[in-house]
């Protein structure tokens, strides 16, 4: 949206939780990192290439307890073609750190239940949720989640599109 043009990037994460011992067993990770990447690919509208992209956790380190440590980075090009590379380091403790987002999500899901809606409400899993049935950018989801709250939705059956993993090799 400001003219830069994302090439690559990565996000490390590494904590001391029980998520992350979990993760030694790569077989664990795999539907996570698939789904990090994709949220984090959804918000492009183009491609970066899958050898471009690495999100994923990294690694167990027992004496941080419940913090979690992300390092990201981001190389691009800005106007007139200039590299642009941002390095950001993100600490916080992990179990109370998606609560907000918890909170709201069963808010919107009291709200679905009194207007007799069921199944996928797909405005707020689309903003609340990382792989959810059908990716908007954040804008877009957020708008679409603000108008369900005020009123609106579905009216009826959806047709989803078929999900395909992206950016992902198989």
């Amino acid at each position: 949206d400001r003219g830069v043009k994302l090439e690559r990037t990565y996000q490390l994460n590494f904590g001391g939780n029980t998520d992350f011992y979990n993760m030694l067993e790569r077989e664990r990770l795999e539907s996570k990192k698939i789904s990090k990447t994709n949220a984090v690919l959804s918000q492009l509208d183009y491609d970066i290439g899958s050898d471009n992209i690495h999100v994923g956790p990294s690694d167990y380190v027992p004496w941080l307890a419940d913090r979690k440590f992300c390092y990201i980075k981001m190389e691009g090009r800005t106007f007139g073609d200039v590299p642009l590379n941002l390095e950001l380091k993100l600490e916080v403790w992990d179990s109370p750190n998606s609560a907000g987002v918890v909170i709201d999500a069963i808010r919107c899901c009291k709200l679905a239940l009194e207007r007799g809606l069921s199944g996928t409400i797909i405005a707020p899993s689309s903003y609340f949720m990382k792989s959810p049935p059908i990716q908007y950018s954040d804008d877009e989801a957020r708008l679409r989640t603000e108008a369900f709250i005020a009123g609106g939705e579905q009216a009826g059956p959806i047709t989803l599109p078929e999900l395909q993993l992206a950016g992902i090799k198989e």
